[in-house]
């Protein structure tokens, strides 16, 4: 047990927690940006069984944030040398492979076996795949999500807690949201999601301190700014018992719509009636608004939804798009029919329509 001598000695843990450790067996989707550190400290932390689902191959692009990885790794099986590396940092632990994509098809059985499912896969089809598969199986999974420079963890599905489909009923209309493939990623980003998703996960297997359950928590590396966003339970969420056949496409078209910043101007332009709303912080604010928007940091908008106009379009913003598109899902399932998420956010709106205003 000398391995494990730091956390042994830490109040409240001791040699009982360690052996809850040792006898879990948790369920890592993707050894990329978010995998990695997941791996790592739960390999490091003694997790007795891991088991990994990854089927791609290490890139020279991913060793800007994977740091499991090498150079010379470039083109070897993510899956393989993942194991190889956390077999080094503790032989105690044993690994399970699973070298395939997670499909409607095998789901069920991969989760099966897991006590909890840590999720770090980056497309919105898997996470609805894994949300569905562990209400089936009752088991909680881990959630982790990045965006350039902001990042959200959550715990959904425990203990008769919020789902993922309980903040995001649905799934954004296809190519809406880009992955960072596509818009970029600060390389320390998954390394700060991906180790709150691990200690959620020890959290959850130990039973200790308070897990993010019923919670999102929103991180912006940038401003250094952390918001927790309550999710309530929606009861006819925990009742799914078949998964769809197809993860790939929303599985309908309700829901928030997405606006690109050239729409929005549009509609300024030719004065629509709406209800514009900036949810960033105050400081962000000030340095660069719209003067048509309302000030509403994301934390307030619960407070104010009794005052806000169910038959005019509500159009949420924030710096990038992540912050504004969660409140716009949260106004969504309070009732608000007509609900728009501004693509990009201020920055876009910076680069392509107001060159001169300022930028951060």
């Amino acid at each position: 047990m000398q391995r494990y001598d730091r956390q042994l000695k830490l109040e409240g843990f001791g040699p009982e927690k360690q052996q809850l450790l040792h006898n879990a067996a948790v369920l890592v989707i993707g050894a990329g940006g978010l995998g990695v550190p997941v791996l790592q400290y739960l390999t490091a932390m003694g997790v007795g069984t891991l088991g990994i689902v990854e089927h791609d191959n290490i890139s020279l692009t991913n060793l800007q944030r994977q740091v499991l990885y090498n150079t010379e790794d470039e083109g070897k099986p993510k899956l393989q040398m993942a194991i190889k590396r956390l077999q080094q940092l503790n032989p105690e632990v044993t690994f399970i492979s699973h070298d395939e994509w997670l499909l409607p098809d095998n789901a069920l059985s991969i989760i099966t076996p897991y006590d909890v499912v840590v999720d770090c896969s980056d497309n919105f089809g898997t996470r609805y795949l894994v949300n569905d598969a562990c209400v089936m199986l009752k088991k909680p999974f881990v959630y982790g999500a990045i965006h350039k420079y902001e990042g959200q963890v959550s715990v959904f599905n425990y203990k008769g807690s919020a789902t993922y489909r309980c903040l995001f009923p649905e799934q954004p209309e296809a190519g809406a949201m880009l992955n960072c493939s596509d818009i970029g990623v600060l390389g320390i980003l998954p390394g700060i999601i991906g180790s709150y998703q691990a200690n959620e996960t020890v959290k959850i297997i130990c039973g200790i301190g308070e897990p993010l359950q019923n919670q999102l928590l929103t991180i912006d590396t940038l401003y250094n700014t952390h918001h927790i966003f309550q999710v309530k339970p929606i009861a006819g969420n925990h009742t799914i018992t078949s998964l769809q056949s197809d993860y790939e496409q929303p599985c309908d078209t309700g829901g928030v719509k997405s606006l690109s910043v050239k729409q929005l101007q549009q509609w300024l332009e030719e004065d629509r009636s709406l209800q514009l709303i900036d949810v960033r912080e105050a400081d962000e604010w000030e340095i660069c608004h719209l003067p048509q928007a309302m000030h509403i940091p994301m934390r307030m908008v619960e407070q104010i939804i009794p005052k806000l106009k169910k038959d005019v379009p509500l159009v949420l913003l924030c710096h990038h798009g992540m912050r504004s598109r969660m409140v716009a899902q949260q106004l969504y399932t309070a009732g608000f029919p007509f609900v728009f998420n501004v693509e990009g956010g201020i920055h876009a709106w910076a680069n392509e329509i107001d060159v001169e205003m300022n930028m951060y």
